[in-house]
């Protein structure tokens, strides 16, 4: 990593998971941000990108890592949009809605025609066993499809 200084909170959960103390399914990170699979996806694609250093709020962030975030998740939706096909991406900060994670986090989630969403907001169950119990096959196709992604961008 680079002589970046950042800040992190001892207790902050989001800050160990972006920060590698706990495990996650990475599909990608850099020097700012950490994107990884959702523990309780929502859908098959189901990703959260989060800055390394603590912040609580997107209007918090230096520059740099805001733009890490765009830029992740613009990688991140047509990474999904062209493995899964979905009818749409929603994307909603620290879940839409009261943020026990206290660490500013973007959902970047796949959706299909005539979904309903609002389970997303609300805390009902899903029935997602079988996408929990392949998340990390999915890792490997997402992460091997972001690096394809990484490398057209880069000219490679």
């Amino acid at each position: 990593m680079s002589g970046i200084s950042r800040h992190t909170e001892q207790d902050c959960l989001g800050c160990r998971l972006a920060n590698g103390e706990l495990p996650v399914h990475m599909v990608y990170e850099n020097e700012w941000i950490a994107c990884f699979l959702d523990h309780d996806p929502f859908n098959e694609g189901h990703v959260l990108i989060l800055p390394k250093a603590h912040y609580r709020f997107i209007d918090d962030m230096d520059s740099e890592t805001a733009l890490a975030m765009l830029n992740a998740s613009q990688v991140m939706s047509r990474t999904i949009r062209e493995l899964y096909a979905p009818f749409g991406i929603t994307q909603t900060q620290n879940g839409g809605g009261p943020d026990e994670l206290t660490h500013f986090h973007l959902h970047i989630v796949p959706r299909e025609k005539g979904q309903a969403f609002s389970s997303f907001y609300t805390g009902d169950e899903w029935d997602n066993e079988a996408l929990k119990s392949r998340l990390a096959d999915t890792r490997i196709r997402l992460a091997e499809a972001i690096e394809k992604q990484l490398s057209a961008l880069r000219g490679n």
